[in-house]
């Protein structure tokens, strides 16, 4: 289960702020403060369980004599009907945090319900599927904890997590008359000795260029499947391999198939498809 840190917490208080939940108007007028109740809640659709830690957070945040209990584990298969978790105590305090609880629980859940499918897409192929910075600004933390809970891996969390290369960059230092092997040696002269270098590529003549030059890891930007399979025979192991660019469910095994070490696939944060999860309560 994921341990609630300070940082968790912190984005928890932001949520719950952001939703007013302390001058919940509705609540007030209508539920008696001493009206205790029991909430259950539910999967509505299946998929992945990620971040029931965190929704039984929220109601302790919210009101801190609430009672929760996570029923299910992070990673378990849900199915329509299941319980994952339950909450007892004031009514109030259930209302008040119900939607900023669910709002974690469904993305976290989605997230590791869409790569879980990627990863089964591959299943039996020497690939990782990995993530990207494509995050909710706050929530990167927590949405590459739902891609692991999933199956998947981690690329950088942040910027300081690796040197990565990208178009822009060579742009910039090629408009200065620079090579892409300039580049790439530059870098490996600058980086700390703990960072590898990955540097983007978009043919395979930039794949040779860069390979040669040192990098550790090529990315092989949108390239076509045949372009892949050659650089990937070309490489025979001297450097990672990573494909990134569109990949999609239909396309992934086929990519995979290539022979790349990583795929990367944008969409498992930034337009993922959040999991059908509702609170029913239940009044004493």
């Amino acid at each position: 289960m994921l341990p609630i840190t300070r940082e968790i917490l912190d984005l928890i208080d932001r949520a719950l702020e952001e939703d007013l939940a302390s001058h919940d108007h509705t609540t007030a007028v209508l539920i008696p403060a001493n009206l205790e109740g029991r909430a259950a809640i539910l999967a509505k659709a299946p998929g992945v369980l990620a971040g029931a830690a965190v929704a039984c957070a929220v109601f302790a945040r919210v009101e801190p004599s609430l009672e929760t209990e996570a029923l299910l584990e992070d990673g378990a298969l849900l199915k329509p009907g299941d319980h994952i978790a339950s909450i007892r105590g004031p009514v109030a305090g259930i209302l008040r945090g119900e939607r900023t609880a669910l709002n974690f629980l469904q993305r976290m859940s989605g997230i590791a319900t869409e790569t879980a499918r990627y990863v089964r897409a591959v299943r039996g192929l020497q690939v990782q599927i990995v993530d990207t910075r494509k995050t909710i600004p706050g929530h990167r933390y927590l949405d590459k904890y739902a891609v692991r809970v999933g199956g998947g891996h981690n690329h950088r969390l942040n910027l300081a997590d690796g040197i990565l290369v990208k178009d822009n960059h060579i742009a910039a230092l090629r408009a200065k008359g620079m090579t892409l092997a300039e580049i790439v040696r530059r870098a490996l002269e600058q980086a700390p000795h703990t960072l590898k270098v990955e540097v983007e590529v978009e043919s395979a003549q930039d794949a040779q260029e860069a390979l040669e030059a040192g990098a550790h890891i090529l990315l092989l930007d949108n390239m076509s499947l045949q372009d892949m399979r050659t650089v990937v025979a070309m490489v025979n192991g001297r450097a990672l391999t990573e494909a990134s660019g569109g990949i999609n469910l239909e396309t992934v095994r086929a990519v995979a198939e290539t022979g790349v070490n990583l795929i990367s696939v944008g969409a498992l944060t930034h337009s993922v498809a959040a999991l059908d999860i509702s609170l029913d309560l239940q009044v004493s």
